[in-house]
């Protein structure tokens, strides 16, 4: 019995408390190896984790890569191909220029990569087709470039890689710069896409502009717009510009701030161009002149504004031909710029022309033309101009124009209203007697 008592009760002291420890050794074991294993188990889903959003992103970034509309060795052999100058150092014209063209699928932007084109210089497009009107009709006008071997990158001017892209692949002599979100009206609806356009994305290619080497001459288009509340006439470039009655003729007041200040800082060589009422075949439809024979064909009332007092509105309506002599003008007279890497080496030009045709024309006569050349009479509806941004009138004082670019405009509203309608009429399948008519 005392045997099995010794055996219960051991008499070397401290026997029992090692036995204990060793029990708490075994579940601390037990603890830290399970702590491991959920460490390790916690890496490998981080590692997963990581693995997963890489993947994504190669995934994203490839998907874009694939997507863009640039980009290859096929695209820059385009580039360079549309970029080409066509005339010989040694020819009468002097050696031909490699101009780029924002907005070229607009307006003005076809029309002046066409005389470019025809004259013998290297001409690459760049458009983002947005659908602030009908892109059908800039469609239309790519594919008129096109034909005439004018290669247009569907891009934006905000892409700051894709502008880097065409000046590595092509050192641009000139950029003609003339994409922006136009219309005083529509700024009271999207007065975002205004300040992305005309502020932001000048901004973004001036930084192109001044990164190039070597650095391009520019010529823009800033617009008549700027003048504002100023009731002096004619409108001369010494006038007050600070006094705008729209958001549009802010953005491009406030892009003749920036140009300068480029120009200022980093020797780039920039033309401003402030165009007025530009009208013609291939024009904008939101413009009135264009609005007007579409309603007027359609048997629609048009709405005639009129300013205080019953003063009838009057424009400096400006032939499209014109405006591309104002602009071809710029570029062949624009002096070079002087920054190299970025850093201004000397002055560099910087001017301001009016490019308008000095006839200004009220509205109810525009209106009377039109009747005249579509043989329609028009039904309309006389209102007080809303305050929307819009100025009663417009005038150029374009000395300054003629004196250092040659500029002399030819074409008055008449002629040219009548060179419209038979475009309109023939783009849109209007047959005269018919009402049923493509639109």
């Amino acid at each position: 019995m005392r045997v099995l008592e010794d055996d219960l009760f051991p008499s070397t002291p401290g026997k029992v408390k090692i036995e204990r420890a060793g029990a708490m050794n075994r579940q601390l074991h037990r603890c830290f190896a399970s702590t491991s294993t959920m460490f390790l188990w916690a890496l490998f889903l981080v590692a997963m984790t990581a693995s997963y959003l890489s993947f994504q992103s190669f995934v994203d970034t490839s998907s874009k890569y694939f997507a863009a509309s640039w980009g290859g060795l096929h695209w820059e052999r385009q580039i360079r191909a549309s970029a080409a100058p066509r005339r010989p150092p040694g020819s009468a014209a002097g050696a031909g220029m490699s101009v780029l063209v924002t907005g070229a699928a607009g307006f003005v932007g076809t029309h002046c990569s066409l005389a470019l084109r025809k004259r013998g210089d290297g001409v690459v497009g760049v458009d983002n087709f947005n659908a602030y009107y009908d892109p059908s009709l800039k469609k239309a006008r790519k594919a008129l470039l096109s034909s005439h071997g004018v290669f247009v990158v569907e891009g934006d001017i905000n892409d700051g890689r894709l502008l880097a892209k065409l000046f590595d692949v092509v050192p641009f002599t000139h950029v003609l710069h003339l994409a922006a979100q136009a219309g005083v009206r529509y700024a009271m609806e999207n007065p975002a896409s205004y300040v992305h356009s005309n502020i932001a994305g000048l901004v973004t290619l001036l930084e192109a502009c001044k990164d190039a080497d070597p650095q391009p001459a520019i010529v823009w288009a800033s617009s008549s717009s700027v003048y504002g509340l100023n009731d002096k006439v004619p409108f001369s470039e010494r006038d007050r510009t600070d006094q705008p009655a729209s958001l549009y003729a802010a953005t491009k007041k406030a892009g003749e701030e920036i140009t300068h200040t480029y120009n200022h800082i980093y020797g780039l060589s920039i033309t401003g161009l402030r165009f007025f009422t530009v009208y013609g075949p291939w024009g904008r439809p939101d413009m009135a002149y264009f609005s007007f024979t579409r309603n007027i064909l359609q048997g629609k009332p048009i709405t005639v504004y009129r300013g205080k007092d019953h003063v009838d509105l009057a424009r400096d309506f400006t032939y499209i031909d014109d405006i591309v002599k104002g602009c071809l003008g710029s570029l062949d007279t624009a002096g070079k710029s002087t920054g190299t890497g970025g850093k201004k080496r000397g002055p560099a030009p910087y001017r301001i022309f009016n490019l308008g045709n000095t006839s200004p024309v009220t509205v109810p006569n525009l209106v009377a033309i039109l009747e005249k050349h579509l043989r329609v009479k028009a039904k309309k509806n006389v209102v007080e101009m809303p305050g929307n941004g819009d100025v009663p009138f417009t005038h150029a004082n374009i000395s300054l124009a003629r004196e250092q670019l040659g500029y002399k405009p030819t074409t008055n509203l008449d002629v040219g209203l009548k060179k419209f309608v038979k475009w309109y009429l023939s783009y849109y399948g209007y047959t005269r007697g018919s009402k049923n008519f493509r639109q």
